[in-house]
């Protein structure tokens, strides 16, 4: 009987991956095979899961959660009032990587960022607002990698216009269709910036075309999706699209209310020497001040500093203001949902509660394949133990994210600590213990606590570029693969007589009737279909009174056979000559 598998309308494709205990990349396979191109962390519906779950042959059944199930409580997004006055809009630059976003970003702030960035690629999800015609805008740089799917997602949920990246000279990319789900998904306005105009191999018709080939058709083709010509490098087109952006906006009439307490988002989150926990927010709602009290989930504190995300302080911040925070007790969770309370006891037991309800839902939702791995304790799986320390939260999320997809039926990333901040020598015993390597991503190892590594013999990785780490990792799993034994079938010989049997050789001849024979050689003896022996392995080999390095069919030849014990081999027997070799495998 099929076992009943129940799902909600819509899924991530790696929460399907664990509840059917399969490796995420097989399931992300088989939906490309049906022309369905997602990530890890994208969702996809009941009818397209059930389409996959049976092209796979599980034993599984598909059905709907009920309705009637009480749902999990979430806090609905506040409406603004009739008091609500118009607010900045929240713009996200999203698309593929390399195709710009970041130089595009830097050209309109007229700033190098793109410089700092490890291989020229945005890591970090970062808000800043700029000014243009006379108006705030809050931009959000996301990064383009397909590692950093959950970094963009959630970008797109804070978003009211997407500009859609897309290098004219490229064309669209698997993470620009990603973006575009996004978006479309979220309700999210989109503007298509064709960056590079200036490139030679620039061609906008070729974009439109695709465009429209992916339900965008533009607006001079009869649609209504806008698609802005501009250059990073000239700044061609810059003030035309940021002016387009705004006339969006004012379609849109964005609002929200100024007074009453905070709310709002962490959007991103990190431990900084000297101030503790520093936590990157979008205030949806309200103004936040220094001194007020701030619950994200199961982590509050009193805002110590309120900074701008340029670090220049600042005594309030409204609605659509990226902020820097610090004052929290511990790192709130990226993607956490924060608000102003009114006092100190109020926040500990909002905390307090939050933490209790995570506690029962982690406890109460384990997967399916981590519940398999716990009850069978099989060595079926080499597992591949890893420490994870990143510099924040968001980026922590990335890779875990991402090392959850190199999981096969055979090797897997098990990862017994992960956390923010600086390697720490807890990290160390943590790694010691447990035979696994430290990753560093964008996070620093002190010299005394790398002197303390090498004396425990840990080894510690550090990597500022996101795919160099994931390539590492899979390097690592790519070892503990069983090699694939790849046999080589050389000759056949009927044996013509037995010139010595001992218990550990075994000299016979006869004629090559197939194939070549040559050293090094292995051979199974066979009498009619019966097999007696195999893995024989082949010492010496004469033509008449001479070694020889090879015999071909037709010839007759003498050979001595190594063995474990006395050889029932007889005339008229068949010896089958074969090589064996082992080759390294890959993910």
């Amino acid at each position: 009987m099929a076992r009943i598998i129940e799902i909600d309308d819509f899924i991530t494709v790696g929460s399907l991956a664990e509840l059917l205990a399969l490796p995420a990349s097989r399931l992300i396979a088989d939906l490309l095979k049906n022309g369905v191109l997602v990530t890890v962390n994208e969702k996809i519906d009941f009818d397209t899961a059930e389409i996959i779950v049976g092209d796979l042959e599980l034993d599984v059944q598909l059905a709907r959660k009920s309705q009637s199930k009480t749902p999990t409580p979430v806090r609905e997004k506040r409406q603004p009032s009739d008091q609500a006055t118009l607010r900045p809009p929240v713009v996200a630059l999203m698309g593929h990587v390399d195709h710009g976003k970041t130089s595009l970003l830097d050209a309109i702030r007229e700033t190098e960022a793109v410089k700092g960035e490890a291989g020229g690629i945005t890591q970090h999800l970062s808000a800043f607002q700029v000014k243009h015609g006379g108006r705030l805008l809050t931009l959000l740089d996301t990064p383009g990698h397909e590692a950093f799917a959950a970094l963009r997602e959630h970008s797109a949920r804070l978003t009211d216009v997407a500009i859609i990246v897309i290098a004219a000279d490229d064309g669209i990319k698997p993470q620009t269709l990603e973006a575009i789900r996004f978006a479309r998904s979220n309700g999210v306005k989109m503007i298509v910036a064709a960056n590079k105009i200036d490139k030679p191999g620039a061609d906008i018709n070729r974009l439109k075309q695709q465009l429209s080939e992916n339900q965008l058709m533009p607006e001079d083709w009869g649609g209504d999706t806008i698609v802005m010509p501009v250059s990073a490098k000239t700044k061609d087109g810059i003030s035309e699209l940021l002016d387009m952006v705004l006339l969006v906006a004012d379609v849109e009439e964005l609002k929200a209310d100024r007074d009453g307490p905070a709310e709002g988002i962490v959007i991103e989150a990190h431990q900084e020497h000297g101030r503790g926990p520093v936590a990157v927010g979008l205030i949806e709602h309200g103004t936040l001040k220094p001194g007020d009290f701030v619950v994200a989930g199961s982590t509050w504190g009193k805002v110590r500093n309120l900074e701008s995300t340029t670090g220049q302080p600042i005594a309030s911040a409204g609605p659509a203001t990226p902020v820097l925070m610090t004052g929290f007790k511990a790192l709130p969770e990226f993607g956490q949902e924060f608000e102003v309370v009114k006092d100190e006891k109020i926040a500990r037991h909002r905390s307090a509660q939050a933490a209790q309800t995570s506690l029962r839902s982690n406890t109460g939702n384990m997967s399916g394949s981590e519940l398999l791995r716990i009850i069978s304790q099989t060595n079926k799986v080499n597992e591949l133990k890893v420490v994870i320390k990143a510099d924040v939260q968001g980026s922590l999320t990335s890779v875990i994210d991402s090392l959850k997809t190199l999981d096969t039926e055979e090797v897997a990333v098990r990862i017994v600590s992960s956390g923010v901040g600086v390697i720490s020598e807890n990290d160390i015993h943590t790694a010691a213990t447990a035979g696994a390597i430290i990753y560093g991503f964008h996070s620093e190892l002190p010299s005394h606590i790398k002197r303390l590594a090498t004396r425990d013999h840990v080894s510690v990785r550090l990597f500022n570029v996101i795919y160099e780490l994931i390539d590492d990792v899979k390097k690592e799993l790519e070892t503990l693969l069983s090699p694939e034994i790849i046999e080589e079938v050389l000759g056949r010989l009927k044996v013509k007589g037995i010139f010595k049997t001992t218990k550990s050789e075994t000299i016979a001849g006869g004629e090559l009737t197939a194939g070549k024979l040559s050293l090094p050689a292995l051979a199974r003896l066979k009498r009619g279909k019966q097999l007696l022996a195999e893995d024989l392995e082949v010492t010496n080999l004469k033509k008449g009174p001479q070694d020889t390095k090879e015999v071909v069919a037709g010839e007759m030849c003498g050979l001595s056979l190594s063995t474990s014990a006395k050889l029932d081999i007889t005339q008229d027997d068949t010896l089958e000559f074969y090589r064996r070799e082992t080759k390294t495998r890959t993910l």
